[in-house]
């Protein structure tokens, strides 16, 4: 791990213990086994690497902060300096867990599981009912209680530091991005335009946002798959709009941009009215979100906010959320900017807090010519978002 990195999980473990108190929670417990098979996603805050032997990663509201990993993951944790106790053992764990659990008496444990955000749900069913067999014979199966606030929180609330690492990868994402502009021209296929924009991101040395295969999402024209579809060798013709959704990954954080191309015919003095109306809907849709989106507003307030102004542009509504967090994933768990829908579940009921980054998209379909996507990252600030990335505020001709 770099020095940056280890600082910043030092930050999360003392910013956990902050949250701790602010929720009421006396403990919380991350209780994993071989992660590099099945990994919690809290993992990224609070360590930064894999366990091997059944690890325990304890934080209490006191500040005191402890590791029961196995002998041989002992010095890792060690030197990472997040915890001020690493316990180490050989044949069995339930001893240690269960002294310091005594030690610390806690009124409640948080543990890692969720029925709305996979980012707060990283405990296994096994894993689970060995945590449930090891305290039987105590009082504390009845105190667990779910992690969820807590890890939303923790995930959600970016350091400066974190954010910092978002801007970069946003930078660097709209480098790639202009230098792209050039290479959109009839004749090319959406695989052509996905392989120069990973030939960027190995060159570079960065990684994809999410999925390789479909990082960058590369939508051509009229007849193309609108969302995370692959690309599929289609074509570029005159009359086609051309959007691409992309982000890269830089030292562990992410972006998430999307960008929207018109390819003019040759005989085409001005763009058609109908893409000119699109573009200008969702300018105004996008903008009414990114007002209602702001410190104490619930994640289903401000997708309704986008969401009516869209369909007041007289466009029918998009079918996915209006925005997530972004950070060390794409889609980076906790409040969810999308509608009162079954398949969000709590997610969206969540409130928006200062120094959460989020990507915010929406989009409509031009008959005839494809589809228009427009999607941004921000940071929560005191007063509302602001932009990280340069918003792209006319469409770019080719």
């Amino acid at each position: 791990m770099t020095f940056e990195a280890t600082a910043i999980i030092r930050e999360k473990t003392e910013q956990a213990v902050e949250i701790l108190k602010e929720k009421d929670i006396d403990l919380w417990i991350t209780f994993v086994r071989e992660t590099s098979q099945v990994k919690d996603p809290v993992l990224d805050l609070i360590l930064g690497f894999d366990l091997t032997w059944t690890s325990a990663l304890l934080i209490h509201r006191s500040g005191a902060r402890v590791a029961i990993v196995g002998r041989y993951d002992v010095p890792n944790v060690e030197r990472l300096g997040a915890y001020d106790r690493v316990i180490g053992y050989d044949a069995a764990f339930q001893q240690p867990l269960l002294a310091e659990i005594e030690a610390l008496r806690p009124r409640q444990i948080a543990v890692n599981y969720s029925d709305s955000d996979p980012a707060a749900d990283g405990l296994t069913y096994g894993m689970f009912r060995v945590l449930s067999r090891t305290l039987a014979a105590t009082p504390y199966p009845d105190r667990l209680v779910s992690a969820e606030a807590l890890i939303a929180a923790l995930r959600g609330r970016k350091t400066a530091s974190e954010i910092q690492l978002i801007k970069n990868a946003v930078e660097r994402t709209e480098e790639i991005l202009a230098q792209l502009s050039p290479y959109i021209r009839p004749g090319v296929a959406d695989t052509e335009v996905a392989d120069f924009l990973h030939n960027s991101l190995t060159k570079n040395g960065y990684g994809a946002s999410w999925d390789w295969d479909y990082c960058p999402v590369v939508t051509v024209g009229p007849d193309a798959a609108v969302g995370h579809a692959m690309p599929s060798g289609l074509r570029i013709k005159p009359g086609n709009l051309v959007q691409v959704d992309f982000g890269i990954s830089h030292y562990g954080f992410v972006s998430d941009l999307q960008r929207t191309w018109y390819v003019r015919s040759p005989v085409e003095a001005t763009i058609p009215t109908a893409i000119r109306q699109g573009w200008d809907a969702t300018t105004v849709a996008l903008e009414a979100g990114r007002a209602a989106l702001k410190p104490g507003a619930r994640g289903w307030e401000v997708d309704a906010a986008a969401r009516r102004a869209l369909v007041e542009e007289g466009y029918p509504e998009y079918m996915h959320a209006f925005g997530h967090h972004i950070g060390r994933t794409a889609h980076d768990g906790a409040t969810v900017l999308g509608p009162r829908w079954e398949r969000y579940g709590s997610s969206v009921e969540g409130v928006v807090e200062t120094g959460n980054v989020f990507a915010i998209e929406l989009g409509v379909v031009v008959p005839g010519h494809g589809y228009i996507g427009r999607e941004e990252n921000v940071v929560i600030t005191a007063t509302g978002a602001e932009y990280l990335s340069h918003p792209q505020e006319q469409l770019w001709i080719v």
